[in-house]
């Protein structure tokens, strides 16, 4: 790095000679030395510095020079000062003078350093500087030279610069941070000795006008809080997660259709082992420091119900279903694009064209709903009634009332691909408010109501009885239905190593227009085991009943259970109750990548009781980053 002369040493320390009160700037209160917001100039120092000496001391870049404006100067415990120091006696590390003032400090940073290998300033070999009685006596100065008043200035009346041995001041040779140092320390011990009067002088003055250089000093430093606070960059990141899964079930025969006591379906892929692959790709876009853009992206291929390529059926229930299935031939698909916005500190809206939904605006109280990191069940992610509605495009808001307590809201709609979608306000819809609470520290809950309609049918929860209408067999087209929803789910951290809960939902829906209705439940008791032989280890067990029919009472031919049964469609509910049982245990290979091996065992699959069980076997590799 390029070092200045001792042309500009001799006038910077002629300017601070000239000008007492620089001196003895340590005597001024750490606040009044503040740097001044414009351009990264100091306070007063256009006013003690004569335009010569600031021109000769080239500034940083406008970029540091205004970073540096914003930096309050820190000031560095005394330290043991020797009375006069020369270059070639100052080594690395060593103190030179008085903690530096304000001024000081500045003009070190204006004077750059010329550095050799491993930071340590090169200073010259051979160059003993020595004390000159003159100015007249150095063989290379001139009364021509820009400088030669400061020289003479500080060599006449201070004799606090030096020369070569050979009788040389050598000004345009470069001039090192340790050289600079020396000097400055030696000028301003010969200031402290000649001019004690206009040191009480200064010293009287900073006496009686504390309050004013306090008040504007005070001022100054609130604006340069401001403009740090109002600075801001928009950044964005990407999150990702990557998850492939082995698994495979035993084989088993289902009693499917009719529903007649006899299991003799096959299960299509039981004895096979899959392999399931799942993507995604999060863009989060901070735009201010209360707003930001999340963009998703998702691809993935395999699933356990139905393949696309070949048009064929993959498994009987939707009871069997993995919460990391998603099944795209491996093409991106948009999974979110929403604008979240802090309107205050404590209310946050969130609207968005995909991925505004009760899930992605409600608050968990299992803060282990994950498809990557825990469940491996579609069904133990969360309760069922959080998914009802099929929303996609929407608004929503989270307020925190209080401390303990919260509220969330959403209305969402289908997405605008799916043909049933006619709009924001018709179509497939969900409205749906979540009430959270922490009575105590140590327990969470939350509450849910959703109400919703479907063109065709359908809850919308991807799990047990989804369909609660038959529909028209003649044209094909569903039965429109609404559905009022209700949930709790209770989250209970018993200690740091074992957390127990429970959920439980409730749905009553009807066809518009028509007496009658279907009601559904689901309930799920778990425990959680957080840094299970490990930190950062978890191992889960979950217990429950997706979603069942448990009363039917539409109109004839719309009964889901007597329909399967190769009824009519008459009144009535599900002649068997299914139970989930899951055990699973991640392990953290390393803090990106984790492994999970699990097991799930389902009785009475699709609320059969004469269907034979069926157990699932599964490996989960999730990789984050």
């Amino acid at each position: 790095m390029k070092c200045q002369s001792l042309w500009t040493l001799g006038a910077i320390l002629s300017a601070i000679a000239a000008n007492p009160a620089i001196a003895h700037a340590e005597t001024v209160p750490p606040q009044t030395r503040t740097a001044s917001p414009a351009g990264g100039e100091l306070i007063g120092i256009s006013a003690v510095v004569p335009e010569a000496a600031i021109a000769s001391a080239p500034s940083e870049s406008g970029h540091d020079a205004q970073s540096r404006s914003l930096t309050p100067i820190s000031e560095p415990s005394p330290a043991p000062t020797p009375s006069s120091v020369s270059a070639v006696d100052a080594a690395p590390g060593d103190t030179v003078g008085d903690r530096p003032t304000a001024l000081e400090t500045a003009l070190f940073e204006d004077l750059t350093t010329n550095e050799a290998p491993g930071g340590a300033p090169i200073l010259p070999a051979g160059d003993d500087i020595a004390q000159s009685p003159a100015v007249y006596t150095f063989v290379d100065v001139e009364p021509t030279d820009w400088a030669f008043q400061a020289l003479r200035n500080l060599i006449d009346n201070y004799g606090c610069l030096s020369g070569f041995p050979d009788g040389a001041f050598r000004g345009d040779r470069a001039v090192s941070r340790f050289e600079f140092a020396a000097g400055l320390s030696a000028c301003l011990d010969q200031i402290v000795e000649v001019l004690p009067a206009d040191v009480a002088t200064v010293a009287q003055l900073q006496s009686s006008f504390a309050a004013e250089l306090n008040t504007r000093v005070d001022a100054l430093e609130a604006q340069v809080e401001e403009l740090r606070g109002d600075q801001f960059s928009s950044t964005t990141q990407l999150f990702g997660q990557v998850i492939f899964g082995v698994q495979g079930r035993n084989a088993n025969r289902a009693d499917f259709f009719p529903v007649d006591g006899t299991p003799e379906t096959n299960d299509p892929q039981g004895g096979v082992a899959t392999f399931y692959s799942n993507v995604q790709l999060s863009l989060l876009t901070r735009l201010t420091r209360r707003s930001l853009l999340l963009l998703g992206l998702q691809a993935g291929e395999g699933n356990s119900l139905f393949d696309n390529q070949t048009n064929t059926a993959l498994g009987l229930t939707n009871n069997i279903r993995l919460a990391y299935e998603s099944d795209t031939n491996f093409d991106f698909r948009l999974s979110d694009l929403t604008y979240r916005h802090l309107v205050s500190d404590n209310l946050a809206l969130i609207v968005g064209a995909a991925g505004v939904d009760p899930v992605s605006v409600f608050r968990g109280p299992n803060r282990y709903e994950s498809a990557g990191q825990g469940p491996l069940s579609l069904f133990a992610q969360r309760n069922p009634i959080i998914s009802v509605g099929n929303g996609n495009t929407g608004v929503g808001f989270d307020w925190q009332i209080s401390d303990r307590n919260s509220l969330q809201g959403v209305y969402s709609v289908a997405t605008a691909a799916n043909a049933n979608s006619d709009g924001l306000f018709s179509g497939d819809y969900v409205l749906g408010f979540q009430f959270t609470s922490t009575p105590i520290d140590d327990l969470n809950l939350a509450f849910n109501y959703l109400h919703s309609f479907s063109t065709f049918g359908s809850l919308g929860t991807g799990v047990g009885d989804d369909q609660i209408a038959v529909g028209n067999q003649i044209t094909g087209t569903g039965t429109p239905t609404t559905t009022h929803a209700f949930g709790a789910t209770a989250s209970w951290d018993l200690n740091s190593r074992v957390t127990l809960g429970a959920w439980g939902g409730y749905t009553t829906s009807r066809i518009p227009g028509e007496a009658g209705s279907v009601e559904t439940l689901n309930w799920m008791l778990f425990a959680n085991f957080p840094d299970l032989f490990k930190e950062g280890n978890l191992g889960g067990i979950y217990i429950g009943q997706p979603p069942r029919i448990v009363s039917s009472n539409l109109r004839q031919g719309q009964n889901i259970p007597n329909s399967l049964a190769g009824g009519l469609g008459d009144p009535g509910g599900q002649p068997g109750a299914t139970l989930h049982i899951e055990a699973f245990y991640r392990y953290e290979l390393t803090d990106y990548l984790s492994i999970t091996p699990g097991i799930i065992a389902i009785f009475d699959p699709a609320n059969s009781p004469s269907s034979e069980a069926i157990t699932i076997g599964v490996i989960r590799t999730t990789f984050t980053f």
